[in-house]
Formats: structure tokens, C-alpha cells, sequence
């Protein structure tokens, strides 16, 4: 009777452990990071926009957060990424640029030695998925299911075209490359935005019953600026050709969001579904010497483009929704940027805390929901070549930027368009935000990687070397 009582009471305990870890897993929140590319800050419903229809982002902005000062951590894709799923400045790790598509380098990507997010996520029990563009390296060693995703469909390079795959084409950046499914080749069906729309919300559909975190990274509205044509058509208003096929682009993905989104409704978990969007950047800008440049995006009323360190290069579109935690039509006003997704995101998943000490952002949810008065960042830096910028959480904004032969300092409260340098009024507070960015900046090392262009000519140049001189007389 006794040693019943004893098998009786393990099984209590063994019912009650198990019945703790299941309402642990229901109740962590799924996560999902829907991120644009290239995309203009001006460009959707809640930031503006009236030729472009985003109702879905809309939505979710209108059921949760809109961060008014809302940046991404560079002003390009590459690093930009680097720094999302890191949650560390790409800085620290030296990628400050975009990799080229090389399979055969193993020193083209992110170092192996960085820990992402994901992984620390897969680590405490999530299900972990990434749908759509890589960029962070194309060998094996940098591939996204040995870099913390359980699941992978999509690029590896920075980009793709929208309709079609042809394998017989030069390979170049891979823009004509298969796609790949975890660690095989894979194809895919009419327009590509869709078709990782689709997949995302798959995804969904199989693990509802787990803790999940899902990246989909798009590559809307990269160029090739590419539509299906009815839904360019739908924008025959907008006079402005190049923009008629954008605003096309920027629609079929918000109708993807939308999909995403439903499917999370069907199974009963968008409740409590942590949803953050953004952009990995401004959008690229025309200019008198390259007017073709541009991708028809329009950061108004910001300063600049892709690859500026003014704002229109780095304050992005920057939602969250949690309707489950966050009030619906909030916003929040100070400074947070892409290094705090991460933050959040292991916060919230129940990672231990002394472990998430190289994070270098903040978990936004105090500061969302009113518990934390105070800035999240004393300060948020920029870097790139000999460039650079400091935006201190009293506005202030110091930049040098690549179309600016010496440094400027503005204040972003009265001139969210950089147009009235003060540095001259103020040359103090001047030199005190660069003395801040010197120190911030002693933690950094060199960039890594050759530029994908530069690598690819290298290269070119080291194969037509490589040919006997026998072979190149017979040419």
C-alpha cells in the first residue's frame, strides 16, 4: 500500500510537470517579423501614403504600436539583417557590407562565432522558421538551418526574380538561381511574393500548437521592379510608371501579410502573436548623376535614401501588434530601433536573462505598455566606411554622411528633414555626440568583407589570369 502511494504520487507530480510545461508553451507568444526591402517610409496607410493601398498593415498598426521614431540599425540590406537577427550593431563583427553570392567562400557571411536570436529561441523550446531573403551568406557553413532556423524556403543571395528561375543564365548574385527548401532546391509558382506569403502561412498551419518564431523576409519591393499585371494595372492612376509597379508590389505584400495574419486567426493564436514589421532600410533614391537609380519609393518627409545615414536611409515603417498584451491605436514617440526586436523577442520566450547580455538592444515591452517612463537609448550610432551618425534620445542628431563634405548636427523635433544644420549654434553639443560615437565606436573592428562588386571583379580578373596563355592564343 505504501509503495502505491509512492507510484501514485510520481504520477501526480509527472501529470502536474508536464501539465506546467504545456501552459508554459501556450502561454510564451508566437513571434513573427514580417520585414520589407527597401521600402519607402512614406509608402504605407499608416505612415502617410494615399496611392497605396496597405489595409492590412494598417490593421495591425491601427490594433497596436506605431513607433514614430522607428530605425533600422544600417542603410542597407546586408547589415541591416546582420543586426536584426544578431541584436548586436554588425559593427561589433565587422560585416558592414553586402556579401557577395558565393557558395564556395566560407568567409563570405556572418561570422559562425555570432550567436542569433533564433537559436537562442530554439534553445528554449520555439519552433523556429525563416521565408524569403538570406543575405548573409551562401556556403554551408552560413546557411540559415546551421545558423538557429529549423526551417528555411527561399534565397540565399540579396535577391530574386519575381516570375522566374533559369538556371542556364550566368550566376552572378543568383537573381535566376532555384530557391531552397531547408537543404534542397526548390521551385516556385507564379509570383514570388506570394509564393513566400503562402509558405509563411503554411507554416503557421503546422506548428499552431507550438511556440514559434517566423522571419518573413521579404524581398518586396526590391528591384527588379516586378508586378503581376493585373495588380498593376489596379494602379493605373499613379502617372508615374515606374511607382504604378512598386505600389503593385508593396500591395501583393500586404495582401500576403493579410494571409499570414488570417491563418493565425483560423487556428485561434493572434491573440497572442507578437507581430513586428519594418523595413530593412530607406528606400534607394534617383539622383541628378543616376536618376534611374531609385525604386519609385518616397521617404517623405525624411532627407535622403538607401545608403544615407539622414533618415530617409534609416527611419523605417515600424509596427508591433500583441493584442493580447499591447492597447490597440497606441504610439510611441522616442527613439527604439532594430537591435530591440531581439531583445524583445527572447524576453518574451522566457530565454534566461544573464545569458542575453551581448544583446545590445532593450526588450520595447516596458516601454510599450507605459511601465517605463524613460528613453529606451541614451543613444542610437551609425556607421559606415567614413561615415557616420549619433541620434541622442533628446533629438539631437549628428551625421556625416556620404553627400556632406563636412559633419552636421540637427535637431530632429523642429526639422525632421535635415535641413537646417545647426552645428554652427551649437558646436558643443556637437563635439559632445561625436566624443559619444568615438567611444561607442571603440568596440567595433574593421569591416570583414570585400564589397559584392569588388569581389566579383576580383575574382573575374583572377580566372582570366588563371587561363595558360596556351588557351588564350587560341581564342
Amino acid at each position: 500500500m505504501k509503495n502505491l502511494s509512492i507510484v501514485s504520487f510520481l504520477l501526480l507530480l509527472v501529470s502536474f510537470q508536464s501539465f506546467s510545461q504545456n501552459k508554459t508553451k501556450k502561454e510564451r507568444p508566437n513571434i513573427i517579423i514580417f520585414m520589407a526591402d527597401d521600402m519607402g517610409y512614406a509608402d504605407t496607410g499608416f505612415t502617410g501614403a494615399t496611392d497605396i493601398l496597405t489595409p492590412n498593415l494598417d490593421k495591425l498598426a491601427e490594433n497596436g504600436v506605431v513607433f514614430e521614431q522607428g530605425y533600422a540599425n544600417h542603410s542597407f540590406c546586408a547589415p541591416s539583417r546582420a543586426a536584426l537577427l544578431s541584436g548586436k550593431y554588425p559593427y561589433r563583427f565587422g560585416f558592414e557590407t553586402n556579401p557577395a553570392y558565393d557558395p564556395a567562400n566560407p568567409l563570405m557571411g556572418i561570422d559562425p562565432s555570432v550567436k542569433l536570436f533564433p537559436k537562442r529561441l530554439q534553445e528554449v523550446g520555439y519552433k523556429t522558421a525563416i521565408v524569403g531573403k538570406w543575405h548573409l551568406g551562401a556556403s554551408e557553413k552560413h546557411h540559415p538551418n546551421n545558423r538557429g532556423f529549423d526551417y528555411f524556403y527561399g534565397f540565399l543571395g540579396g535577391g530574386h526574380d519575381y516570375f522566374k528561375i533559369d538556371t542556364t543564365k550566368p550566376v552572378w548574385e543568383a537573381y535566376l538561381q532555384g530557391l531552397t527548401r531547408n537543404k534542397k532546391t526548390a521551385n516556385f509558382d507564379g509570383y514570388l511574393t506570394t509564393a513566400l506569403s503562402n509558405d509563411a502561412a503554411n507554416f503557421v498551419n503546422e506548428n499552431k500548437d507550438n511556440p514559434f518564431f517566423l522571419f518573413v523576409s521579404y524581398n518586396a519591393p526590391h528591384q527588379p521592379l516586378q508586378a503581376p499585371k493585373e495588380d498593376i494595372e489596379r494602379y493605373s492612376h499613379i502617372k508615374d510608371k515606374k511607382r504604378r509597379v512598386y505600389a503593385a508590389m508593396v500591395d501583393v505584400m500586404d495582401r500576403g501579410i493579410g494571409n499570414v495574419v488570417a491563418t493565425l486567426k483560423k487556428n485561434g493564436i493572434y491573440e497572442n502573436t507578437l507581430i513586428f514589421f519594418l523595413s530593412d532600410n530607406g528606400g534607394p533614391q534617383g539622383s541628378k548623376e543616376n536618376p534611374g537609380k531609385g525604386n519609385a519609393s518616397s521617404n517623405k518627409p525624411f532627407r535622403g535614401g538607401k545608403g544615407s545615414f539622414y533618415d530617409g536611409g534609416v527611419h523605417v515603417p515600424f509596427i508591433a501588434s500583441w493584442p493580447a498584451k499591447f492597447k490597440s491605436g497606441s504610439r510611441y514617440k522616442l527613439p527604439v530601433n532594430s537591435l530591440d526586436i531581439g531583445k524583445t523577442a527572447v524576453a518574451v520566450a522566457g530565454v534566461e536573462p544573464n545569458s542575453v547580455i551581448d544583446m545590445e538592444g532593450v526588450n520595447l515591452i516596458p516601454f510599450v505598455i507605459g511601465e517605463d517612463k524613460k528613453a529606451p537609448h541614451d543613444a542610437i550610432y551609425w556607421r559606415g566606411g567614413s561615415n557616420w551618425s549619433v541620434l541622442a534620445s533628446d533629438g539631437m542628431k549628428h551625421v556625416k554622411d556620404k553627400d556632406s563634405k563636412n559633419s552636421e548636427l540637427f535637431y530632429l523635433p523642429n526639422d525632421i528633414s535635415e535641413s537646417e544644420d545647426i552645428i554652427d549654434k551649437k558646436s558643443i553639443r556637437a563635439k559632445e555626440l561625436h566624443a559619444k560615437w568615438i567611444e561607442w565606436n571603440k568596440k567595433n573592428i574593421d569591416e570583414k568583407m570585400m564589397g559584392y562588386k569588388a569581389y566579383h571583379k576580383l575574382r573575374t580578373e583572377f580566372f582570366k589570369e588563371a587561363v595558360p596563355k596556351s588557351k588564350k592564343k587560341n581564342k
